[in-house]
């Protein structure tokens, strides 16, 4: 398996850990606000593969804890159950980002313990999902069942949204809401601009229509924090 980046340590990736993060390429959306679009569009060449991968992870053991695999979208690699079984054969926790695209392999990855930790997007409201994730057409049943999936299952996770001015109004964070209840964990994350983000003309929300939306999920949901403002 090609390994597309590596950020030798984070203590942000991986809650309560200290980590290093895996980005893996491809994906099956075309989110217009997505900070790793070159991970997307075949730009950004490989930098390794696997086994220089777990030949780096050999070498930080007793300083990492943790491993989180992002993307892209990880769960688009048949290969990733494997990677994660090598991973924490090594001795490390590991952690999935994913959208929730490819429920037959996140249920494979729950049912075998092969994470520690799963951190999955909530792009949008039903109706607005597809337009959010810059495809024409979506199935949402694959979004639901993955949702179900986490909430059923024995592994830490959470979901989040990054909130974009243009793309959500606060409806759509009590239909989110209502998708994902019974969640354990819900962040809305604020949407920072960046040079490898896809299309211009998209804003962050100001921190007070962040704390409005977060506030509008509180009323549903039990635990609701922000993430990308500054204390």
């Amino acid at each position: 398996m090609n390994i597309h980046g590596l950020q030798k340590m984070t203590l942000l990736d991986f809650p309560g850990r200290v980590a290093c993060t895996v980005f893996l390429g491809g994906c099956d959306f075309r989110c217009p606000f997505c900070h790793n679009f070159e991970l997307i569009d075949g730009s950004e060449k490989p930098i390794m593969d696997d086994k220089e991968l777990l030949a780096f992870l050999k070498t930080r053991t007793g300083l990492l804890d943790g491993v989180a695999i992002t993307g892209g979208e990880p769960c688009l690699h048949p290969g990733l159950p494997d990677l994660l079984r090598d991973i924490r054969t090594l001795g490390f926790a590991t952690k999935l980002d994913t959208n929730g695209y490819h429920p037959d392999r996140l249920r494979e990855i729950l049912e075998e313990g092969l994470v520690d930790y799963v951190a999955m997007d909530i792009k949008n409201s039903p109706d607005k999902y597809a337009v959010t994730c810059g495809v024409e057409t979506i199935d949402l049943s694959r979004i639901t069942e993955s949702i179900e999936l986490l909430k059923n299952s024995n592994v830490d996770y959470e979901f989040r949204t990054t909130v974009v001015q243009e793309l959500h109004e606060p409806q759509d964070i009590v239909l989110i809401a209502e998708w994902i209840d019974g969640a354990k964990h819900y962040y809305l994350q604020r949407f920072t601009d960046r040079d490898s983000v896809p299309f211009e003309g998209l804003h962050a929300p100001s921190i007070e229509q962040l704390q409005g939306f977060a506030a509008t999920a509180a009323a549903i949901l039990p635990d609701v924090s922000l993430r990308g403002v500054d204390a």
